[in-house]
């Protein structure tokens, strides 16, 4: 059995002159497992998916993805990661199909026609096909991003905030869609969100990150109890306010 982990992050840091977004922060994500990013607005959570994409250079540590050192094997280890993000749209004067054409050639998939195809079909997108990107609906758009985001069967997934702003029976039909990919294809996660009853459905083992540091860390189904919290809505916001106290 492989016990290399998928992603492998030691003392990632980045600074911008005298702002440390990211502060030293250790972790792993083995195979099939989905872990919860979690912290403030600010806290430097997009920042660490940014650099583990290879869009921001670190100012100190390491990122290894199956085992290789990301800044010395970026183009091959690019190919098998891929992300969906809230803030990430898509070219809006393309049609749906279009869309996930680009990026199938972007990302080097074979038989670009079958797979567009199947995609269409698997994310309910078929009927909107040939219907351009900036007159779908919110919903719509956030199943073409991420249909966008398993194209290349990735074997790491990054997903900032993938159903943020959806309504709870969209956002549920996405977090679906993303387990029913993890379980499948055996895919690692990285998944940030301010909805904890999201993370508690979904992720194996969360993160909180303030100030650019992990603060604690755990099972998200017992890590609010262990902190004499009621849940995890109640220690995010101990996080935010609280969190020297947190950490003694």
């Amino acid at each position: 059995m492989n016990a290399t982990p998928t992603l492998n992050i030691h003392d990632l840091t980045k600074r911008y002159g005298e702002l440390t977004a990211v502060d030293h922060i250790s972790f792993a994500i083995d195979t099939g497992k989905i872990i919860g990013l979690l912290g403030p607005n600010g806290a430097g959570k997009s920042t660490t998916i940014n650099m583990i994409l290879g869009l921001l250079e670190p100012t100190e540590g390491t990122i290894e993805v199956f085992g290789k050192d990301l800044g010395k094997h970026r183009s091959k280890i690019a190919r098998q990661i891929n992300f969906a993000a809230v803030y990430a749209h898509v070219p809006l004067n393309l049609t749906i199909r279009q869309n996930l054409t680009v990026f199938a050639m972007i990302y080097g998939v074979s038989e670009v026609k079958n797979r567009v195809e199947d995609l269409l079909v698997e994310y309910d997108l078929e009927r909107f096909a040939d219907s351009k990107a900036g007159l779908l609906s919110s919903g719509e758009l956030s199943r073409l991003s991420l249909a966008k985001a398993v194209i290349n069967r990735p074997k790491l997934l990054l997903l900032d905030e993938p159903t943020a702003s959806l309504d709870p029976s969209v956002a549920q039909s996405v977090r679906e869609k993303i387990l029913a990919y993890v379980r499948s294809s055996g895919a690692a996660v990285l998944w940030t969100s301010h909805n904890m009853r999201e993370i508690e459905a979904v992720c194996d083992s969360v993160m909180f990150l303030s100030h650019g540091r992990i603060l604690l860390s755990g099972d998200p189904r017992k890590l609010a109890a262990e902190y004499g919290k009621n849940d995890l809505d109640e220690l995010f916001i101990a996080v935010a306010r609280e969190p020297l106290s947190l950490g003694e």
